[in-house]
């Protein structure tokens, strides 16, 4: 009697057919299984695969049983090499539970060992989830009471500016450290990373302004000792002075102290084509130059050795200049602010 597939039993076995990357016995099993389902006898199997009727029948009676689970080989200590639809099941619901050993997260291997399966099984269906176990990120609930009016004000500076007005993402990144390594550095070489020293010199910090222009991409910086509502003041007139004069100018910023001060105030006063936006509390992800933050901390500050603060802010203003020639704006993709979410509800072209 012809045994009886689903649709997703058949599609799996024609893979494993087709496949030239699993063991030719593991595609022998599906075959014979295939061939007893569109009804064959015995002897074509036997000529076609080909194999003797004690195999055929061994097959069978497993498949029956577990279905797609009782091709695997039964060998002692051998593992399962093919990620069946209800491994994988397994694999995605042992995820979601806790280390039995009081870890606070699986690895492949560990998780192996648990169902008994090779790691790599594990690694796949990971890979098909798009679940990272060893990955976490932080984020801060913002308490806001009128987090989404703030919030669809800045989102309406990125998606729909107001004609022939310039919007600006401003923040501060602040204690940037001019380190020297006093070790040097061991250049990347084949199969080792590059090394430094775990002792450095630290000349002293600096702090950052940064302007985003939201529609070019180009980006306004200035290095200060530190970072004081004057300082904010003076970059203010930096980025008026670089717009043509009388035009419209929105300015992004977070609830920094230095930002609401009198001298803000008073310089609003005196440039009523200046407006200021604040993000919400605690919500600097919606600032849109944080981003570009984050870009200049992994291409320069991370790794970079400064041998005093004034080199630091050459290469500061250096590595300004260079990303200007080819600025890119940012695709912003957050656009409801009944959403709460974090920095992942953005994408870059960086």
């Amino acid at each position: 009697m012809a045994l009886t597939l689903t649709t997703d039993e058949r599609s799996e076995l024609e893979r494993r057919v087709r496949s030239l990357k699993i063991r030719a016995e593991d595609a022998r099993r599906a075959r014979v299984i295939l061939m007893l389902a569109d009804g064959d006898s015995y002897s074509t199997i036997e000529a076609t695969v080909p194999c003797y009727r004690d195999y055929i029948n061994r097959w069978r009676r497993r498949f029956l049983a577990d279905r797609l689970d009782g091709l695997r080989p039964r060998y002692r200590g051998q593992p399962p090499t093919i990620l069946t639809p209800t491994m994988e099941a397994r694999i995605l619901a042992k995820t979601q539970q806790p280390p039995p050993d009081g870890s606070t997260h699986w690895s492949t291997r560990k998780l192996g060992r648990v169902l008994k399966i090779h790691h790599n099984l594990v690694a796949k269906a990971w890979q098909r989830a798009g679940l990272q176990p060893h990955r976490f990120e932080r984020y801060m609930q913002s308490d806001d009471p009128d987090f989404e009016p703030k919030a669809a004000d800045v989102i309406g500076l990125y998606v729909n500016p107001p004609d022939h007005a310039a919007v600006f993402a401003v923040d501060e990144k602040t204690a940037i450290q001019a380190l020297d390594r006093l070790d040097p550095v061991l250049p990347l070489s084949p199969g080792r990373a590059e090394r430094h020293g775990f002792e450095y010199y630290r000349h002293g910090t600096l702090s950052l302004f940064a302007a985003l222009n939201t529609q070019s991409g180009e980006v306004l910086g200035q290095t200060v000792p530190r970072h004081t509502s004057a300082a904010f003041v003076d970059f203010l007139g930096d980025i008026v002075a670089s717009q043509p004069k009388r035009r419209e100018i929105h300015v992004i910023a977070d609830n920094l102290s230095t930002h609401k001060t009198q001298a803000v105030r008073t310089f609003l006063l005196e440039h009523p084509h200046v407006r200021l936006h604040f993000t919400p509390t605690y919500s600097s992800w919606l600032n849109q130059v944080e981003l570009w933050f984050s870009k200049i901390e992994r291409d320069l500050l991370a790794r970079g050795i400064f041998t005093s603060v004034a080199d630091l802010a050459r290469k500061i203003r250096r590595y300004i200049h260079r990303y200007n020639k080819a600025p890119k704006p940012i695709r912003w993709a957050y656009r409801n602010p009944a959403r709460r979410i974090g920095s992942t509800s953005v994408s870059t072209v960086h």
